[in-house]
This record gives C-alpha cells, sequence and structure tokens, in this order.
C-alpha cells in the first residue's frame, strides 16, 4: 500500500508537469479574435446574464479560481491579460463556476460548505503527524485505535472533498467547451487545444481524488490490522 501511495505521488507529479508543458504551449497559440481571458470572462459572464461577478487579477501562475464568498473570478497575471488558446480555456473555465454558482449547482454548493471542515481536516492531520514524529507524550493519553481512528476520520473527509470535487471541476470544464463553441469564440482548431488543456487540468484532480482514497485505504489498513 506504501508502494502505491509513491506511485501516486510520482503520477501526480508527471500530470502537473505535463499540465505545465500543455499551459505553456497552448499559452503560445495567439487566440484569433484577439480576447484576453479578461475580456472572454467578461464575455462569458454577460452572455450567462451575470452582472454581480468581478473579473480580477491575481498574483502568482495557475492561481486561477473563482471564489463564490465575494463573488470574484480570480484569473492569474498571465491568463488575465494574455490573448491566448490557454488564456481562453483557463478564464472561461472559471467562469464555469460562477455559472454553477449562479444556477446553485449542488456539488459546487456541497464543496464550498465543506471547505471550512476540510482545512480543519488538514491542519488538524498535520499537527497529529509532526506530534508524532517528535513523540509527543500526549498522544500517549490515547490508545493507538483512537489515535488512528482520528486520522480516519480527518481523512475521511478530505477526501469525500476530493471526490466531490471531481464533478464540479467536469463541470465547470463542459461548460466553458460548451460556450466557447456555441459563441465561436475559440474556432474548431482553437477549441480542441482549450479541450486538451482542459483535460490536462482535470486529471490532476482525478489524480488527487485516488491518491486520497488510497491514503485513506492505507489507514484503515492499519487500524485492520493489515499489512
Amino acid at each position: 500500500m506504501f508502494i502505491i501511495l509513491i506511485a501516486f505521488f510520482i503520477i501526480g507529479f508527471i500530470v502537473q508537469k505535463r499540465l505545465q508543458s500543455k499551459f505553456r504551449k497552448y499559452g503560445e497559440v495567439s487566440l484569433q479574435n484577439g480576447l484576453s481571458g479578461k475580456e472572454i470572462a467578461e464575455k462569458m459572464l454577460r452572455d450567462h446574464g451575470i452582472n454581480d461577478v468581478e473579473v480580477i487579477s491575481t498574483p502568482g501562475r495557475l492561481t486561477d479560481h473563482y471564489n463564490p464568498r465575494d463573488k470574484t473570478v480570480n484569473l492569474s497575471e498571465a491568463v488575465y491579460h494574455e490573448r491566448s488558446v490557454a488564456a481562453a480555456a483557463v478564464a472561461a473555465h472559471e467562469v464555469g463556476h460562477a455559472v454553477q454558482h449562479s444556477t446553485a449547482y449542488r456539488w459546487l454548493n456541497l464543496r464550498s460548505a465543506m471547505a471550512p471542515l476540510v482545512s480543519f481536516s488538514s491542519r488538524s492531520l498535520g499537527i497529529i503527524f509532526i506530534l508524532s514524529w517528535l513523540g509527543a507524550s500526549f498522544l500517549q493519553l490515547f490508545s493507538t485505535d483512537l489515535v488512528y481512528q482520528l486520522v480516519i476520520l480527518l481523512q475521511a473527509v478530505i477526501t469525500i472533498f476530493s471526490l466531490i470535487t471531481l464533478p464540479v471541476e467536469y463541470d465547470a470544464s463542459n461548460r466553458a467547451l460548451a460556450w466557447l463553441d456555441r459563441t465561436g469564440t475559440t474556432l474548431p482548431q482553437e477549441h480542441d487545444m482549450a479541450k486538451d488543456a482542459l483535460n490536462g487540468a482535470a486529471n490532476t484532480y482525478l489524480v488527487a481524488a485516488l491518491g486520497s482514497l488510497t491514503q485513506l485505504v492505507y489507514y484503515l489498513s492499519f487500524l485492520s490490522g493489515d499489512d
């Protein structure tokens, strides 16, 4: 099981590197219509009748996200300014999340509701592991099974969140690609590139979800006494 976890780590690293390579490649392909990522995001929002969401620039690379709390589409500096196929794909994908929000897409609502609990679970797991490595005496006050049960519970929350993330991300990409095609924002060849880029991004979430599930099974094996 430990070897499988290492394998997922390696696969995740490879998938992430391939994603970065694809976005670099498609970031060099200029969009025929000459629209920037910001302009595409704003256009898609208008086409869906969404007038209360702001498109803003955020520092970093591949930091693009939609924030449902303040209703902002946050585009990385490159995506915000560039007029490329990659920028179009990412901008439309993030607006896809805004469309989900406006239509009360149930999986997005569930993921948003779980976010604080996931943050707590991640921090708690980190603290438990650090204390375990340091041999903290207070952990010895509890039975080994109780500590395992707590770790399993926290990891289960993270795993459920990662699984819920899958339909959210795939649906946002499907909405983005459908809009890009329907409105002629991307030409057929550009559309194929945008689809390839978004599929590459989706693969990172899939690998993460499978890795999280494998980690949960790994912890369960300790509780059950399996090797």
